[in-house]
């Protein structure tokens, strides 16, 4: 046989070669994290579930989900083992990163307007409820929309003509 007849076949199975050194390298790095696993660390399960290893055995590992419940999973259904800060900032929403304030968006725009907001605010806050029911009125009177909505249908009703039509016969 020659060597274009056999090119495909090795080119076919060093590619295959790659992929399974790639999967086994990162099932190995899997073995390497659920191993580093010491009770107090933060972890993530496969299913998404956020808790502290309480214990570590051989094949389980016995996690803290809250106060008061205990769970018992697989080391393999370990997805993630995550450092404190990245556990905290997740389970708790607590920021230890806090150096630089001068990224952070206010939690309102007034100081991105550059007026002190206090013009506003005395806009904002009119003492007088705000009424978005329909109003009760007696019959026969009309509101101020209502006369307007009579006025434009005046307006726009069609003029009589004195027989000459535009429309194609």
């Amino acid at each position: 046989m020659s060597l274009v007849t056999l090119l495909p076949f090795i080119v076919l199975i060093g590619a295959m070669f790659l992929m399974t050194r790639s999967a086994k390298k990162k099932q190995q790095q899997a073995v390497d994290m659920r191993n580093q696993m010491q009770p107090g660390s933060g972890v993530r399960t496969i299913g998404g579930m956020y808790a502290t290893v309480k214990e570590v055995n051989e094949d389980t590992v016995l996690l803290d989900a809250g106060p008061g419940v205990d769970l018992l999973f697989a080391k393999n259904s370990i997805g993630a083992v995550l450092t404190d800060d990245e556990y905290n900032r997740i389970v708790h929403g607590i920021e230890h990163d806090l150096k630089s304030d001068a990224g952070v968006v206010p939690d309102d725009a007034s100081s991105l307007t550059g007026t002190d907001g206090s013009a506003d605010a005395a806009a904002v806050s009119d003492d007088r409820p705000v009424d978005l029911g329909k109003k009760d009125e007696e019959p026969g009177t009309k509101n101020e929309a209502e006369e307007k909505t009579a006025a434009a249908e005046a307006d726009e009703e069609p003029k009589k003509t004195d027989g000459d039509s535009d429309a194609k016969k």
